[in-house]
């Protein structure tokens, strides 16, 4: 099982190119060359920290539970001297599992008080937008007279 395998940080190091990049978060040896491009923030961020432990600017930057869980999909061993705790790996199979049905990672409850905040925060931007031209529109159809 790949978890299992043991890097050292020197071995971590030499995988820190476009084409083959690896890093360590919280103890895990991850293999993210396949992500570069997906990477919402943009390869380069990634390719900063390739080669080295990244676990800080990972909790630094506030990542989703949904990007936590996505770790153990790119995850290829552990950093000697550290232990990795298993309990991600049951949200893993959740997560893997919800895409194969085809679900999003971002789930909205069905809660009227959500659909109502929802409503409001299109609505409320959309009203404001409408006044402003019609008082524009106004104004100048004034000025015009």
């Amino acid at each position: 099982m790949a978890e299992k395998r043991v890097f050292t940080l020197s071995q971590v190091a030499q995988h820190k190119s476009r084409k083959d990049s690896w890093f360590v978060i919280n103890g895990r040896v991850l293999n993210v060359t396949s992500f570069l491009e997906e990477h919402p923030g943009g390869e380069e961020v990634l390719l900063e920290l390739a080669g080295k432990d990244a676990s800080k600017a990972f909790q630094d930057i506030g990542h989703s539970k949904a990007a936590q869980s996505m770790l153990l999909k790119y995850q290829v061993g552990i950093l000697e001297g550290h232990t990795v705790q298993d309990q991600d790996a049951d949200k893993y199979a959740s997560l893997k599992e919800a895409k194969k049905e085809g679900m999003s990672a971002f789930i909205m409850k069905d809660s009227p008080t959500h659909k109502y905040a929802a409503l409001i925060e299109f609505a409320v931007p959309l009203l404001v937008a409408g006044s402003f031209f019609a008082y524009r529109y106004a104004t100048a159809v004034a000025s015009h007279m």
